[in-house]
C-alpha cells in the first residue's frame, strides 16, 4: 500500500481485546514515524465482549478535523465474529483495505481488498493470551507499510515493561513478518 498523505482507520473489536489500546499504540507509532496522529474510542455497552470501535486519523499535515471517522481507508477487525454482527465495511473508501483476524475471508465480506491473518494464534503462541492488539498493530504495519515495525516496537516498549513488553514486541514482529510476506506474494 502506498503511504497516503492522510489515512483514516477504524478498528473493530470486542471489549477486553485491547481495541482502545491498539488505537493508542497506532497513534504513538505513527507519531514516532513523523505522522500527525489522533485516536479516540467509541463505546456502546461497556462490558467485556461487547462490540467496541476505535478510530485513528493520520495525516502528514496538522489534523483539524476532530470529528468521527466516516470513510476509513483501512479497517481492522480483531474478532471475525463481528463480521455480520457489525457492518465493518460501513463507509469504507472504494480502495479501502480490510485487515481481518481470521484464517480466510468470510462469505459476508464483499470488499475486494481483504487480507487475513490468524493473529489470535500468534498471540497465544507469543504471549499466552488471546489479546490481539499488538499482533494487529504488527499486521497493520506489515500489510500497509504506513508505520514502521521499529516504531511499533518502540510504542510497545513505552506502554509495557519487562517480559510483557518483550513478548508483545516479538508478537508484533511475527505478525509484521507474516503480513509482509503475504503482501509480497
Amino acid at each position: 500500500m502506498e503511504a497516503p498523505d492522510r489515512l483514516d482507520v477504524r478498528i473493530h473489536g470486542r471489549g477486553g481485546q485491547g481495541t482502545v489500546t491498539l488505537a493508542a499504540l497506532l497513534v504513538e507509532a505513527a507519531a514516532d514515524d513523523g505522522w500527525q496522529a489522533l485516536g479516540f474510542p467509541s463505546f456502546g455497552t461497556e462490558r467485556t465482549g461487547a462490540p467496541v470501535a476505535a478510530f485513528v486519523r493520520l495525516s502528514r499535515s496538522p489534523i483539524r478535523d476532530r470529528g468521527e471517522v466516516r470513510a476509513p481507508g483501512v479497517v481492522l477487525v480483531q474478532d471475525p465474529t463481528l463480521v455480520g454482527a457489525v457492518d465493518v465495511l460501513q463507509g469504507m473508501t472504494a480502495d479501502g483495505l480490510v485487515l481481518l483476524n481470521a484464517a480466510h475471508i468470510p462469505a459476508r465480506i464483499s470488499a475486494s481488498r481483504v487480507r487475513t491473518l490468524e493473529v489470535t494464534e500468534l498471540a497465544l503462541t507469543h504471549i499466552g493470551s488471546a489479546k490481539t492488539s499488538t499482533a494487529m498493530l504488527g499486521f497493520f504495519a506489515g500489510a500497509t507499510g504506513v508505520v514502521s515495525i521499529d516504531a511499533v516496537c518502540r510504542a510497545i516498549a513505552r506502554r509495557f515493561t519487562g517480559e510483557v513488553a518483550f513478548k508483545n514486541e516479538a508478537l508484533a514482529r511475527a505478525a509484521f513478518s507474516a503480513a509482509a510476506e503475504r503482501a509480497a506474494a
